[in-house]
């Protein structure tokens, strides 16, 4: 039996890994990485190339970063369950091996390695991921990878348009007549309710401390709206939000992937934890900007922000332009220049009378299929690939069928001075 062993160490621990295990009996050896961030990424290209191409074993050293080991261990056997995880670790004592266990390893290893007790380990898992592969039919085409596309909207300021972007995203994707979830990770400022005029009961609070998300929870934490999209919003106290960790959050995309074929994250403009989370797992991450001096700069620090902490590289990021306009100084090309990332061929023009009445109304869903604002984020859609292009953009909302009993409703139209209260500006833009 051929055995793929991929090493996830620095690289001096890496050769020594490969040294050794190199030694086994039909040992193929996969070229190490040296951070969970490559790792993850190594695996869902594997991954998406079919069950067989994965390797069969990685071993996991106790230092790699920036992602905890242990933690790192729960995200491949969460993500990948037919690759056999292996913990290198100078402690092995009980409670090292316990907590590996339950994050998913199939077996610690001491450290300094030694073939002795390395080769039993990795053939052991090598096995265990045989096993599992055989279950899950690895020759009929099936993926070990996450079976959902996780699209992650942020805005390089306030008040670029990340909630409209984000809600047209998600309804253009389930105009294909998959099952979408949209969520809000702005955890604090969140108002993603607000613009499809829902009462809510439950949050992503409420998932915060529950360390196995079956479907049940999930599903029992998430609204049903009529527009078929299901909705995981943020806490009505911003203070709540504080209890979605890195942690949680990890362990919420990671749920909501395996049962959504597309999930939309709109993490506002402040990236929490839990957003640089989302960021870092998703399989496309949208960056929006607005054309004048404030905005792009503040989206080139962002991009700076998030290579220096190896959440995305700039090249890995897609640049969104939104309100463009002909007569517009800054124009896409000028962005992709100073930000250093690429910027899609969709940008979103400036047209806040389509805007204004829906968002006031609370019913951002019901944009009209000829306004140039959702044409231009529905080909969003296609171009990074949650929607096909030949798809015909419904008149309306998706048909979906009626909340069950007990769930958060739906209010009806609202009157937008109500809504405002006094005081207040209506805001035509998005947030």
């Amino acid at each position: 039996m051929t055995i793929r062993i991929l090493p996830a160490a620095d690289p001096e621990a890496a050769r020594t890994a490969v040294s050794l295990t190199g030694q086994l009996p039909g040992a193929e050896p996969v070229p190490p990485v040296a951070d969970s961030v490559t790792l993850l990424a190594t695996l869902e290209r594997l991954g998406a190339a079919g069950l067989d191409e994965l390797p069969d074993v990685v071993l996991v050293h106790e230092r790699i970063g920036p992602l905890p080991a242990l933690e790192l261990v729960r995200e491949v056997a969460l993500r990948f369950p037919a690759v056999g995880v292996v913990l290198m670790s100078a402690d092995t004592g009980p409670a090292v091996y316990s907590a590996a266990m339950d994050a998913g390893a199939r077996g610690v290893v001491a450290l300094p390695l030694s073939y002795e007790e390395l080769a039993p380990r990795v053939q052991a898992a090598a096995g265990w991921a045989a096993g599992v592969r055989r279950h899950l039919g690895g020759g009929d085409g099936t993926q070990a990878g996450p079976a959902g596309t996780v699209v992650t909207v942020c805005g390089a300021k306030g008040g670029v348009g990340t909630t409209v972007a984000a809600v047209q995203l998600a309804l253009a994707a389930r105009s294909a007549g998959v099952p979408v979830a949209l969520v809000d990770l702005d955890l604090q400022t969140g108002d993603l309710a607000s613009y499809l005029d829902v009462q809510f009961r439950r949050s992503v609070a409420d998932l915060a401390e529950i360390t196995d998300i079956s479907p049940r929870v999930l599903a029992d934490a998430m609204f049903s709206h009529p527009s078929g999209l299901s909705l995981l919003l943020a806490p009505a106290d911003g203070e709540q939000g504080e209890t979605v960790t890195d942690r949680a959050a990890r362990q919420i995309v990671t749920a909501l992937r395996s049962r959504f074929a597309v999930v939309v994250v709109d993490c506002g403009s402040q990236l929490s934890g839990a957003g640089a989370v989302a960021v870092e797992l998703a399989d496309t991450a949208l960056l929006l900007t607005t054309p004048d001096v404030v905005s792009v700069r503040a989206a080139k620090r962002t991009v700076r922000m998030w290579d220096r902490l190896q959440v995305r590289k700039p090249q890995d990021i897609r640049m969104v332009v939104n309100r463009i306009g002909r007569q517009t100084e800054i124009q896409p090309p000028l962005v992709e220049r100073i930000t250093g990332t690429p910027v899609t061929r969709a940008a979103v023009p400036a047209a806040f009378k389509e805007l204004q009445p829906v968002v006031d109304s609370g019913h951002l869903d019901e944009l009209d299929a000829r306004s140039t604002v959702r044409q231009a984020l529905w080909a969003l859609a296609a171009e990074i690939g949650i929607l096909t292009p030949a798809a015909a953009p419904p008149a309306g909302p998706a048909a979906a069928a009626p909340p069950p009993a007990g769930a958060p409703r739906r209010l009806g139209r609202r009157d937008p001075r109500r809504a405002i209260g006094p005081g207040n500006t209506p805001t035509t833009g998005g947030s």
